[in-house]
This record gives structure tokens, C-alpha cells and sequence, in this order.
């Protein structure tokens, strides 16, 4: 089979290497789709694993199984998280499923044309994609469940005033999300093309992120942001973000800068301020499972987030495209298709 191996971005070489047979309890998934993360570009997450396969964004098709499993058969159409809780210990239980303490295997990655899913994420990892998904909107799924979780620990609600910082990809289906809830939402970016589909989609104010926006939160709505939505890993974000949060309001990091980066916080005036500074970090099946469900009903649109389809022999391309970030929203990876 086909295989792209990341050694960094500049270092994306296409190999062969043997289709895998599945073991006892393992499957074989013949990868469809498989969306390329914006993490995945991101060098100081990803060098200390390199080189490895990515891709964590994926639909597919089950085409083997082993022996003792029951849970999937042959033709099923599934989406496959990147690492699956334990549901035990005391991290699970606590409903902090992203640092479960058992974690030992992950998805070996999907930029390739199979991928052997491993027999914890069997269990607790892969999922059934309903009958209405396609692969390409399945591949939304993990990213969405994510901004489900980070709006649930803010405490979103809705008529707030929420600010998001950054109109890539997740910044967007934030949009989307928070206009489910009814919030009116403020949205920020440097690239104008991308504040322009953040109003068509239903940002009810667009600025450029070099402007003064929490001048203007208080001159049209009278206050600050109740809930501010950090999508930009960037230092000027994070003091955007301290500039425009209200009086008992919330920020949630969903991006966070590099680790060399040594951020201060307004510690004083947050104190007297009731500032909650929160973190965002992957999701849990609660999360997959109402992401799921709101693609399927059609509650959250995502096909129109989709700008760009390449086959796996154009993934150094696909790379390109989201580094530069200036004409792509979501680009997708087809590992058995074809270059057109």
C-alpha cells in the first residue's frame, strides 16, 4: 500500500509498504478520507514522534476483521478517533477523557491508503458513520466533537457575546456551533476572505484581528465578550483575548502558542476582574457522539468548509496549502483515488 511518512513539513515522502493483516482483535479500514489538522503542520507538536504517518481526520471502510471481533464487519463505513479513553479510571470517571492515564496506542495515521486500527480504539474509538454521512463529512467529526467540548466547558449559552480569535477551520465550525446557540458572535482573522465566510456563515460582526475590537465590543454592545474563543496561535491573539473578555467572563485556549513562548497574565486585574481562563484539548465520546449527530441532521453544514480534495500522491501540496493558510479552509486527502 501507498503511505506518506512525515519527517517535518518540508519532509513528506511517499513510500510503500506491506498492507497489514489484522489481528484477533483488530480491523482494517481501506481510508477514504482523511482531513489534514491544522496540529498536524504544527512542527514542536509533532517532531518528537517523527517520523510517523498523520492523519487523524478519517473516513473509511472496513474491509478486514479479526477473528474475535463483533463489533464490525466488512463494508462498514466508520470514522476512527485518533486514541480512545479507558472509561476507568480517574480521569474518565471524572469526565476529563482526553487525559485518560491508560492511553497506550494511537491511530497509526491516515494519510495512507489502510490503516490497522489497534484494539483499544476498536473498542472504544471507532464508531459507525450513519447511513446520510458521507466520508468527507465524517472526517469532520473529531474536529467538531472538539469544539463541542471547548463551548461545554465554557459554559456557552445562549444570547451571550462570544468573541472568536481565528477563522481557520475551527474557528469557523465555533461560529457555527455558537449560532446554534444563538450567541451573537464577534469573529476576528488577518485574512479578509476568510472574516467574509465567517459573516456568511453567521458571524454577526467580522474585524480584522489588527483592529481595536474590544473598543468596539463596548461601543456596540455596551460590554465585552462574555465567552472569548482563542483559534489563533499567536501572541497578539492572546492579548486580544485579554483586551476583550468581560467582568466574570470566560477565555477558553483552543490554539496555544509554542512551548518556548512565556505568556503573562494579567493576574491582578483578572482577580478582581472573575476572569476564568480555561483550556481545550481533544474531546471525548460524549463529544463524538452529538458532533456525529449534528453533521447527520444537517444542524451543522460542513461540506462548505471543504476547498480542496487531492489524492495521496499531492499531499505535499495539501501541506502547502494549509501552512500557507491564504486560500484553504479544509483540505481533505483521498487516499484511493486517483489525481484527476
Amino acid at each position: 500500500m501507498k503511505v506518506s511518512i512525515w519527517y517535518n513539513n518540508n519532509d513528506i515522502r511517499l513510500m510503500e509498504a506491506p498492507t497489514p493483516s489484522p489481528e484477533a482483535e483488530e480491523i482494517l479500514v481501506k481510508v477514504m478520507s482523511c482531513g489534514i489538522c491544522g496540529s498536524d503542520v504544527v512542527e514542536w507538536y509533532r517532531l518528537p514522534r517523527a517520523p510517523l504517518v498523520l492523519g487523524h481526520e478519517i473516513g473509511g471502510e472496513v474491509v478486514a476483521v479479526g477473528d474475535r471481533v463483533k463489533k464490525f464487519r466488512p463494508q462498514d463505513r466508520v470514522f476512527v478517533a485518533p486514541k480512545a479513553p479507558c472509561m476507568k479510571c480517574r480521569y474518565c470517571m471524572a469526565g476529563h477523557y482526553p487525559q485518560c492515564a491508560e492511553i497506550r496506542e494511537r491511530l497509526p495515521g491516515g494519510f495512507a491508503e489502510y490503516v490497522l486500527v489497534p484494539e483499544a480504539l476498536v473498542k472504544n474509538g471507532t464508531y459507525l458513520l450513519p447511513e446520510n454521512m458521507t466520508f468527507d463529512q465524517g472526517t469532520f467529526i473529531e474536529p467538531l466533537a472538539c469544539v463541542v467540548r471547548a463551548q461545554r466547558l465554557a459554559g456557552l449559552k445562549d444570547d451571550q457575546t462570544v468573541l472568536i480569535i481565528g477563522c481557520g477551520m475551527s474557528g469557523l465550525l465555533h461560529v457555527k456551533l455558537a449560532r446554534e446557540k444563538r450567541c451573537k458572535i464577534w469573529a476576528t482573522d488577518i485574512n479578509n476572505k476568510k472574516l467574509d465566510f465567517a459573516a456568511k456563515i453567521g458571524a454577526d460582526v467580522v474585524m480584522s484581528a489588527t483592529d481595536d475590537v474590544g473598543r468596539r465590543l463596548v461601543a456596540e454592545s455596551g460590554h465585552k465578550a462574555d465567552v472569548v474563543i482563542v483559534c489563533a496561535a499567536a501572541e497578539a491573539a492572546i492579548e486580544q483575548a485579554w483586551n476583550c473578555v468581560d467582568k466574570g467572563g470566560v477565555i477558553v485556549f483552543f490554539a496555544v502558542v509554542g512551548p518556548e513562548k512565556k505568556i503573562s497574565i494579567p493576574l491582578h486585574d483578572f482577580w478582581t476582574k472573575e476572569i476564568t481562563i480555561l483550556t481545550s484539548y481533544y474531546c471525548g465520546p460524549p463529544d463524538i457522539e452529538e458532533a456525529a449527530q449534528r453533521i447527520a441532521s444537517g444542524q451543522i453544514e460542513v461540506d462548505d468548509l471543504i476547498t480542496h480534495r487531492l489524492p495521496l500522491t499531492e499531499i505535499v501540496e495539501g501541506f502547502r496549502l494549509v501552512m500557507d493558510g491564504a486560500r484553504s479552509i479544509k483540505v481533505i486527502i483521498k487516499p484511493n483515488e486517483a489525481k484527476n
